[in-house]
């Protein structure tokens, strides 16, 4: 007798953890259940994958939303289609909001927010505060919550906690692997001075390298001696990844496609405010070294930290323009180029946008193209040749800094736990994400 799935994904090149090969993969009830020769199954759906290859399912680790309070940046739903437009099947979105997100009503909020608007599976950092850090173990064993965030150099929001004694105080309440912005506020407000009215090229000497490797030593030294566990966000610089290459023991790495693909201070002339981020766009040195932290294996995983402000705001003069860039609907084909072009090979991507997301994070069904887990494909055509512009961009705010930026791979498909949900650069299935299961607040 021969098999029904829901779902048979047919044909295409599935890269995982065995490799890679053209095969069929089977979809039952939103899971995985077979990987193999599945011509003689039956499906109440089929994707032809014929030509194309078929990554476990990218999962974008640093998002900022925008909602509630700052939506005409951009909210969950506008937000969430820019992710599956890019082949984005998870997105975990940051508390720096309006209220910030650090209680449960905040988290409840959020979660209630998502539900039949968000177009991928989700989840929400919880904000380590003073306030708030002696109830973080029971706020980061809440449904929905992907782990407390930290900010320990100013950004965008009010969230910040700068004082080693306030990071001491955070850490000792958390169980999970808590995340972190790492850029020494102290030597930051220092420098502030050193912003050159309308010149975006100061951005790096006023937020300098020894800023965020100042950070990064106190905030190791201080999981050290605590036995915690820390996620350094978006690192920017050769010495962090030297540094935290010899700390992997209680540090894990986030890196983003900007910082691995724009360079100060070319992106900077070129692109004045739309270049401007924290931690900022890096020289050719600093480029290099995070690149040698792909290579090397010290990068763990690869987030966007999409971040999205309107044009009018990115067009007041340096230093009144604020921080961040959108990236959600990019990470994947401006990565996947890298890819073309022999900088990264495809199994190290699908170890950072998957796998490595599910080892640092604890996913419980996410993050591996095994059977068992969720249905999440990313499916994309690496010989598609596309050029990013501003009028693809799903986000509110409506551009992107890699307009103009010739794609040489594109997604064409975003599956979610065996829903397509885009196809063919259309969101095809509205409003079906859920909440991402992590087995650490897996209910016991």
């Amino acid at each position: 007798m021969s098999q029904t799935f829901d779902l048979i994904v047919r044909g295409g090149e599935v890269v995982n953890h065995a490799g890679r090969g053209v095969t069929d993969v089977g979809v039952r009830d939103g899971k995985i259940v077979a990987i193999g020769d599945l011509s003689q199954a039956s499906a109440g759906e089929v994707f032809d994958a014929a030509g194309l290859t078929v990554l476990p399912g990218v999962i974008d680790s640093q998002v900022h939303f925008r909602e509630p309070g700052l939506e005409w940046k951009e909210d969950l739903e506008s937000g969430s289609r820019g992710a599956a437009l890019g082949g984005v099947v998870a997105v975990f979105e940051m508390p720096n909001t309006e209220p910030t997100t650090t209680d449960p009503d905040a988290l409840a909020d959020k979660l209630s927010r998502a539900r039949n608007r968000m177009h991928t599976d989700h989840a929400f950092y919880v904000g380590g505060t003073h306030e708030n850090a002696n109830f973080l173990g029971e706020l980061e064993r809440l449904p929905g919550c992907c782990g407390i965030k930290v900010f320990m150099g100013a950004s965008t929001g009010s969230l910040l906690v700068q004082d080693d004694e306030g990071v001491e105080n955070v850490l000792r309440h958390v169980n999970r692997r808590a995340a972190f912005h790492s850029e020494d506020e102290y030597r930051l407000a220092e420098r502030r001075s050193l912003a050159r009215p309308g010149d975006w090229t100061s951005h790096p000497e006023v937020r300098d390298a020894q800023a965020a490797l100042q950070s990064t030593h106190r905030l190791v030294r201080i999981a050290k001696n605590l036995g915690k566990r820390i996620h350094v966000l978006h690192v920017t610089t050769k010495e962090e990844i030297d540094f935290l290459a010899q700390n992997k023991d209680v540090a894990s790495v986030e890196v983003t496609p900007q910082h691995l693909t724009l360079v100060a201070p070319e992106a900077y002339e070129r692109l004045k405010g739309f270049a401007q981020m924290n931690p900022p766009i890096r020289d050719a040195y600093h480029v290099a070294g995070v690149w040698r932290g792909i290579e090397a294996g010290i990068a763990d995983v690869l987030g966007s930290d999409h971040a999205p402000h309107t044009r009018e705001e990115k067009a007041r003069p340096y230093p009144a323009s604020p921080s961040g860039m959108p990236g959600v609907q990019t990470l994947v084909p401006v990565m996947l180029t890298h890819v073309v072009d022999g900088k990264l090979s495809l199994e190290r991507f699908v170890d950072l946008t998957s796998h490595g997301v599910n080892r640092v994070f604890g996913l419980a069904d996410k993050g591996r193209l095994a059977e068992g887990f969720d249905a999440d494909f990313t499916i994309v055509d690496m010989k598609a040749k596309r050029t990013i512009t501003h009028e693809q961009m799903a986000n509110r705010a409506g551009w992107t800094p890699f307009d103009g930026f010739e794609a040489k791979a594109w997604p064409v498909a975003t599956i979610v736990r065996g829903i397509v949900v885009m196809r063919d650069d259309e969101i095809v299935a509205e409003g079906r994400g859920e909440p991402v299961r992590f087995l650490e607040t897996l209910a016991r």
